[in-house]
């Protein structure tokens, strides 16, 4: 489940430092190039909803099979890509591959565990999802320096292939025969627009919606913040993304540790709280004039270390009480955080402000609406 897991951070992070090359080799603008990513988590986002249903009526395994051959043929036509119009699509349909892994690792916790275990165990999978980013821009970087951009995107291809393989050996099915649904475009529209309707669901899945906004917001600003603003190297920029990354996993661990005495709803308001404090002071840094590489870093680094709190437990908490739908709320609440994190991503490569500003603008407003989103949704709780 891990690896499926991350095959989100692997495909939007392994490529990141080559940003600058991909827009020279393909005679582009870095704003083109960062739409490249935007598309992607557009891809990811879109795809999940198709994914979800087909999880609750096939079983978790047969839709695996389909999207991972789309994720392999997607990848190996980015590494051939002779253009930037030709990437973003591929990237779009490398996405759609991609998306059943995050949709069913999620479904496949929740069949197993009841909610306060799912959230530990959505934390475990957080430190996958940590650990991706860590070695995925140094790997790179590495791959960058010795077969340029291209070769980056072989190696994805190869991932895939590894995947593939290990899902046919290795997984097993974990939804019972029984709970199979009936699939019918009418069913899947009245389930995605009851959970549209069901506001615990909305309000958690939208406070992490946010984070993720967040999170991806960083993504695609952090190669010409760092690189082009602050003047440092890929290589270097690879080992500021992975200490950003070991903020994400701390953040996770300590939450699955927390999690054996307390209950998510009990450390969202203070892990929510802390995010808040992390984007309105990035902001707020940024428009008196003083951010500075540090003091940046330091903004970045408690966001990441919140984010690894609110991630996994407000998973939990939307996907708690949602029984033989649990494959489509899971797509549903994947298509609401990757939409939320496409937005900002777009948004961040249209603004053209130079330095941090456009980050920190993403921090403090996507942040601050997680904050009220989260206390929104302990409303709903305390209701039920």
């Amino acid at each position: 489940m891990g690896a499926l897991t991350a095959i989100g951070p692997i495909s939007i992070d392994m490529y990141l430092p080559a940003f600058p090359e991909i827009a020279r080799g393909l005679s582009a603008t870095s704003n083109e190039v960062e739409r490249t990513l935007a598309a992607y988590l557009i891809g990811m986002a879109s795809a999940q909803l198709i994914y979800g249903p087909l999880a609750d009526r096939f079983g978790r395994k047969p839709p695996l099979y389909g999207a991972l051959v789309l994720y392999i043929l997607a990848s190996a036509a980015c590494a051939f890509a002779p253009s930037v119009e030709f990437l973003t699509i591929s990237r779009v349909a490398q996405a759609m591959g991609g998306a059943a892994g995050m949709v069913i690792s999620r479904a496949v916790v929740r069949d197993h565990y009841n909610t306060q275990e799912a959230a530990r165990a959505l934390s475990m999978l957080m430190l996958v999802m940590g650990v991706a980013p860590i070695l995925a821009p140094i790997l790179g970087s590495q791959v960058l320096a010795l077969a340029g951009w291209r070769g980056i995107f072989a190696v994805i291809t190869l991932i895939g292939l590894v995947l593939l393989v290990t899902v046919w050996k290795v997984m097993t099915e974990s939804l019972p025969p029984q709970n199979k649904i009936i699939l019918s475009l009418g069913n899947i529209l009245r389930t995605y627009a009851g959970l549209l309707r069901h506001k615990r669901f909305a309000t958690f899945a939208l406070s992490g919606g946010m984070g993720s906004a967040t999170l991806f917001g960083y993504i695609v600003a952090s190669p010409r913040l760092f690189i082009e603003h602050f003047g440092v190297s890929p290589q270097t920029y690879g080992l500021l993304f992975a200490i950003n990354a070991c903020s994400l996993i701390m953040g996770s661990q300590v939450s699955a540790r927390l999690l054996k005495r307390h209950r998510p709803e009990k450390l969202l308001p203070w892990a929510l709280a802390l995010m808040m404090a992390a984007g309105v002071s990035a902001l707020s840094l940024t428009l008196l004039g003083a951010a500075s590489l540090p003091a940046i870093m330091g903004c970045l680094m408690c966001f990441m270390f919140s984010q690894g709190f609110v991630g996994p437990n407000s998973a939990a908490m939307a996907l708690s009480d949602q029984g033989r739908q649990l494959g489509s709320a899971s797509a549903m609440m994947g298509t609401i955080t990757i939409s939320c994190g496409a937005l900002a991503g777009l948004t961040v490569s249209m603004l053209t402000a130079p330095g941090p500003l456009p980050l920190a603008l993403i921090m403090g407003g996507c942040t601050s609406m997680a904050c009220l989103l989260g206390a929104l949704a302990r409303k709903t709780t305390r209701a039920v």
